[in-house]
């Protein structure tokens, strides 16, 4: 499995240096990234990640430079993080998926200097595709970085205004540290069939950076759907498995699966596991699944990569100091994670609040209760239910939304006085228009007027919305 490497250098807190112990931490032989029958060695993607930073030092590109990065999951994405990363830039990551208007948002407040995207190659399907021609554009408007934070991700906050959430170089190298003292992580030699998305925490540290790390080789299916990741796993012999719950509710689902005799860990992350998928995906396949639980601003918090501790995520990561508190999860931190002011009181005394509500037993097991805030999880992405109604509320015809999530997201519309009640398709349109596919609501009901308290607060009870828009002419 080979000796673990010490990735956290006291001298230095840079990207570059960071980068070059990942690199160094294995043989250049070993392979890192492949996709069907093409494999890009630990070698191969060093000289890649070369190539790409002096393209980018070409354009300007250097120490503190803030540079937006939006490609689809590929073998380009990784190498141009990196090659960024190499530079000492920092980087925002978008999610592939956010529509132009989500990330102009982002940008409004974030101000890159440089926008790097995948060029006019871009497939409209999200399959993986190992390679993408890139795009880079200077933007005249853009500010360099004030802070040492080398990776900038954005979280759903329940004010509907998205956090952004900075790491050093230095928490990222504890991540990955802490990720290899995890009973059950893959060494080197396994081979990770890697399903979580790698613009999301889970997906871009356990999956890519440890990898990198520990010398295990991360193979990629070339399609959401059941008969191409068992096909892939089948084909590459896989020993590890990553993913969300909806991930291994479609395998669980598959007729007349083929056998996986060399998986020995499958861990879900992202979203809480409901336990009769789990039990489903055990019977199949003879593999339980394990859990991992974090948040963006923290990293991976509990882990239990055995999946012998459902129903709770396990004990607290090697390193990381929580309480439970006021019925709630808090996770100690050294300094406030959040950017431009954006965390509001999630982060004070050095402690940031998950807004989890949990539960921590004797043995120091976190057991979740679910979420305190308008933050649901869907597919293993956070949507703020807020952010969607003010989505809903901007359309011209309309006064009010609620949002209500019980399995699925349900939109509740009230129209403004004199306004012609607009279709549920053409809510849809609206929203599909100005929000990522996975925050849009699988139902959309219009209504004369929404129930309110006796007080005149909004209700958000499912129920008594269903109930009240039976006897709505309505959509």
């Amino acid at each position: 499995m080979g000796e673990p490497v010490d990735l956290v250098d006291d001298a230095d807190d840079e990207m570059g240096p960071f980068v070059q112990r990942l690199f160094d931490a294995r043989d250049d032989g070993l392979p890192y990234l492949t996709h069907q029958q093409e494999t890009v060695t630990r070698g191969e993607l060093r000289e890649r990640v070369a190539k790409q930073a002096a393209v980018f030092a070409g354009y300007g590109i250097g120490p503190g430079s803030t540079v937006g990065l939006r490609t689809p999951p590929s073998f380009t994405q990784v190498e141009v993080l990196l090659a960024l990363w190499r530079l000492g830039a920092q980087v925002l990551l978008f999610d592939f998926r956010l529509k132009p208007a989500e990330v102009e948002a982002l940008c409004a407040s974030c101000r890159p200097q440089f926008m790097v995207s995948a060029g006019v190659n871009v497939r409209a399907t999200f399959g993986f595709r190992p390679e993408y021609e890139v795009v880079t554009e200077c933007r005249g408007t853009g500010r360099a970085a004030t802070t040492g934070h080398r990776l900038v991700q954005f979280s759903s906050g329940s004010t509907g205004k998205p956090k952004v959430i900075g790491r050093t170089a230095r928490s990222l190298a504890a991540e990955v540290e802490r990720f290899a003292a995890i009973l059950g992580m893959p060494g080197e030699g396994d081979r990770l069939l890697l399903l979580s998305s790698t613009a999301h925490s889970f997906g871009l540290i356990a999956g890519l950076l440890h990898s990198l790390a520990a010398g295990v080789c991360v193979v990629f299916a070339p399609r959401v759907s059941a008969r191409d990741i068992l096909r892939t796993a089948v084909e590459h012999r896989i020993t590890a498995l990553f993913g969300v719950p909806m991930h291994y509710e479609l395998l669980a689902a598959a007729i007349d699966p083929p056998e996986l005799p060399e998986l020995r860990v499958a861990v879900s992350g992202g979203e809480l596991m409901p336990p009769a998928i789990a039990a489903r995906f055990a019977e199949r396949y003879g593999v339980p699944v394990g859990e991992s639980y974090g948040t963006t601003e923290t990293g991976v918090v509990a882990m239990d990569a055995g999946g012998t501790s459902r129903p709770s995520v396990g004990r607290a990561a090697p390193g990381v100091v929580l309480r439970e508190h006021k019925g709630e999860l808090d996770v100690a931190l050294e300094e406030s994670p959040y950017l431009f002011d954006s965390g509001g009181t999630q982060y004070a005394d050095g402690w940031l609040h998950t807004r989890d509500r949990a539960t921590v037993d004797g043995t120091g097991a976190v057991r979740l209760h679910g979420r305190a805030d308008s933050l649901v999880v869907i597919g293993g992405l956070k949507v703020d239910l807020t952010e969607v109604e003010n989505v809903i509320r901007e359309h011209p015809a309309v006064e009010q939304a609620v949002l209500v999530h019980e399995g699925m997201t349900e939109a509740y519309v009230a129209v403004a006085d004199g306004q012609e009640p607009p279709s549920a398709e053409e809510l849809l349109r609206w929203c599909r228009e100005r929000l990522a596919d996975y925050k849009l609501p699988r139902v959309i009901r219009v209504l004369e007027a929404l129930p309110r308290t006796s007080n005149g607060k909004l209700v958000r009870d499912a129920a008594a919305l269903r109930w009240v828009s039976q006897g709505s002419a309505g959509c």
